[in-house]
């Protein structure tokens, strides 16, 4: 595969357009071009058919369309499934395919490693080695997609919260959501689609003007400055405060909620006073509270929060009227947080 071809998922459907005009070529081939990818499914422009010789020499002459090589598959009890694909350049990425009884949700990855730093992480051991282009991450809900096309189903909703710092690879994941979101993309709503961040505050601005139907998450996991200092080190550079300013506005400015990821870590953060400064910190916000419990990374010292102490944690918040649930756990069979499985089988990757 020619690493300097660009990727053809990349391009949104004007971009598509505007290449094809600018090539001589008529634009309403672009929805042509479309169908192929993202309904059909062609993995080659020879297959696409309608389209002129010419056309398709010039569409391999420029673009490549991303297949991504599946290193490791690994299927749960509960019916998740774990990819490690590799790419073009040898490097890897995860991506999960959860199925649930309301449908099937993929949980994309938008950067090779991670340069956060958050302290309970696997994908940011060995650091961040490059950034996905569009058509990398657009790939990854092709290959899931083509995995459930089997079974006669589709992928319902995408959540970017794989192996990356979504903002911190900002344009390309904006593309990504343009793209699959397209109704002659994949067609997946607005509302089925959900980007977390841990908070690069300059963009969370940027993303709220971009006024878009898009779920939207921060990975808080701390109730107060101190902590969340510890735990994720990019605390240090946009603080508590300057965050939750941040969040007010993205909530003024869409009037949509937001909805707080809080990993519960034994004894570090999940007692009911953590509870209750949580609770102090959120009311009054158009919110919603994920509590994680974590799965024991072994790379990492943090071990589980009892069951009882999760359930004081919830029952805390609920009677302080935050909106909370508990996340159901999806394949703790198989190595299923963020970047265990690819600090296990690429250990040379990750140091």
């Amino acid at each position: 595969m020619d690493m300097n071809k660009k990727s053809i998922y990349s391009l949104q459907l004007q971009e598509l357009k505007d290449w094809l005009s600018e090539n001589g070529e008529k634009p309403f081939r672009a929805e042509q071009i479309y169908d192929w990818l993202y309904k059909k499914r062609a993995v080659s422009f020879e297959e696409m058919s309608n389209l002129s010789k010419p056309l398709r020499e010039k569409l391999a002459d420029q673009f490549q369309i991303t297949t991504l090589n599946t290193v490791i598959q690994q299927t749960s009890s509960d019916g998740t499934i774990k990819f490690l694909f590799e790419l073009h350049d040898g490097f890897s990425i995860e991506t999960v395919l959860m199925r649930h009884d309301y449908g099937n949700s993929v949980c994309v990855t938008t950067q090779v490693g991670c340069r956060i730093g958050c302290t309970f992480c696997a994908s940011t051991l060995g650091g961040l080695k490059r950034h996905l282009e569009a058509g990398e991450i657009v790939a990854q809900v092709v290959k899931c997609q083509k995995a459930l096309d089997e079974l006669g189903e589709r992928v319902d909703s995408v959540v970017i919260m794989g192996i990356g710092e979504p903002f911190d690879n900002y344009n390309n994941m904006l593309s990504f959501l343009k793209i699959i979101n397209h109704d002659k993309g994949l067609n997946i709503g607005a509302r089925h689609i959900t980007v977390s961040t841990s908070g690069i505050i300059p963009k969370i601005y940027k993303f709220a003007d971009e006024n878009m139907q898009i779920n939207f998450a921060i990975s808080l996991h701390a109730p107060n400055t101190e902590l969340r200092s510890k735990l994720m080190p990019i605390n240090k550079a946009f603080k508590l405060d300057d965050l939750m300013k941040a969040v007010r506005y993205y909530i003024d400015k869409t009037g949509r909620r937001v909805s707080f990821e809080y990993g519960l870590f034994g004894g570090v953060n999940d007692s009911v006073e953590h509870a209750e400064e949580l609770a102090d910190l959120i009311t009054g916000l158009k919110c919603h509270v994920n509590l994680i419990p974590v799965n024991y990374v072994p790379e990492r010292d943090y071990v589980r929060t009892p069951r009882d102490k999760i359930f004081a944690f919830e029952r805390t918040l609920k009677n302080r009227g935050i909106n909370v649930t508990i996340r159901r756990e999806h394949g703790h069979d198989i190595d299923a947080a963020c970047g265990q499985l690819r600090a296990k089988e690429r250990k040379e990757e990750t140091r």
